[in-house]
């Protein structure tokens, strides 16, 4: 298993940016992708951005051209830049990582809120 920790959610202004991370508990250069993903209350789980081991990325069309994804491998950390944030971004953000032979692990996630 791998045990992952996301940080640096909190209260934002609309059009305002957060930086969020994931620290992964292990070396993530063996790991397939990773990937975040968000929630909001009495909705469904959604794919917000992912990075592959070859640094390929995909992004909802909803965050595209607002959100990037990035990796530190030397850090073993995923991040999760995001700017001109709105309303409609309000969600817990959950961290994801799926690596060959154990599978897949999810973070505890993150609360970010998007309000004036």
């Amino acid at each position: 298993q791998v045990q992952l920790v996301e940080s640096g959610g909190g209260l934002v202004q609309p059009g305002g940016s957060l930086r969020l991370s994931c620290a992964a508990s292990r070396s993530i250069l063996s790991f397939t992708f990773l990937a975040w993903y968000r929630q909001a209350p009495g909705k469904q789980r959604q794919l917000v951005a992912s990075i592959t081991s070859g640094g390929s990325t995909n992004y909802a069309d909803s965050v595209k051209g607002r959100f990037t994804i990035s990796r530190d491998n030397a850090l073993n950390t995923v991040y999760l830049q995001m700017n001109s944030l709105k309303p409609e971004d309000t969600a817990v953000y959950l961290c994801k990582a799926y690596v060959s032979g154990l599978g897949e692990s999810w973070g505890q996630g993150t609360q970010v809120t998007v309000s004036s």
